[in-house]
């Protein structure tokens, strides 16, 4: 994991291909690889969470996205955010099944600007990796999970997952890493209506206030602080703490 801060790694989502299908004129669509999965059927993010990952797997979610966001002097990071709790409600839909994806073969090697090209999909992955995972952890930790590793201990295995040291489910350590940062980000900056970025944690330190229907008020306000409460898609929840 490349030594950033986390102001700047929140910087670069901004990067990040935009969570919607591209129409065009003709019959092919194409659909970014981020979540919330585009196209398909949306999950309802209104009824309770049906989650994909089981309790270990959940366990090591929470445990790397804690270390990919964490809390710091600017304020709380990715665990605070209920991160994993995002990446486990997508990886339970139509993301998690890469069900507007063209999936068959052949898989050969890609190039990076090629993207995806693996024959699993991201929930696949995740279950794949995360198993090879803590098993090489237990072999050179005394048989703890990667969740019950230090912090610093965990950082270590993290870059060494990322420069592709760790050979996992068929060396796709370093796919996975890759994937899990992205899945990460877009937890921590998504609406919370998709489960993550509670209370607007994420959303507070980039100075988003929200999708509000207008700001013409505010359009001439030049340095001046934009004082309404944070706003979901879903409205204003009481179940999520303003700023």
């Amino acid at each position: 994991m490349a030594d950033i801060t986390r102001r700047e790694l929140l910087k670069s989502a901004a990067l990040l291909p935009a969570a919607a299908a591209v129409a065009s004129t003709a019959p092919i669509r194409i659909v970014p690889r981020t979540m919330p999965a585009a196209g398909g059927r949306p999950p309802d993010y209104t009824a309770p969470a049906q989650g994909y990952l089981n309790t270990d797997e959940k366990a090591f979610v929470e445990a790397a996205v804690a270390r990919i966001i964490p809390a710091d002097e600017l304020g709380p990071g990715a665990k605070e955010a209920h991160v994993a709790d995002f990446i486990d409600r997508q990886l339970a839909g139509p993301y998690g099944a890469a069900e507007t994806w063209y999936m068959q073969g052949p898989w050969h090697a890609g190039t990076e600007q090629q993207g995806y090209q693996l024959r699993l999909s991201p929930a696949q992955l995740y279950r794949a990796a995360i198993r090879d995972i803590d098993a090489e952890v237990r072999r050179s930790h005394g048989n703890r999970a990667f969740a019950q590793l230090d912090a610093k201990a965990q950082d270590d295995f993290l870059h060494a997952l990322e420069k592709g040291d760790v050979k996992v489910s068929n060396d796709l350590g370093k796919e996975f890493f890759d994937m899990l940062v992205v899945n990460t980000v877009e937890g921590f900056l998504a609406d919370p209506v998709y489960g993550g970025n509670r209370d607007f944690i994420g959303w507070k330190l980039i100075g988003f206030p929200g999708p509000r229907y207008n700001y013409v008020a505010e359009i001439d306000q030049y340095g001046k602080k934009y004082g309404m409460p944070f706003v979901s898609i879903a409205g204003r929840d009481a179940a999520i703490k303003e700023a």
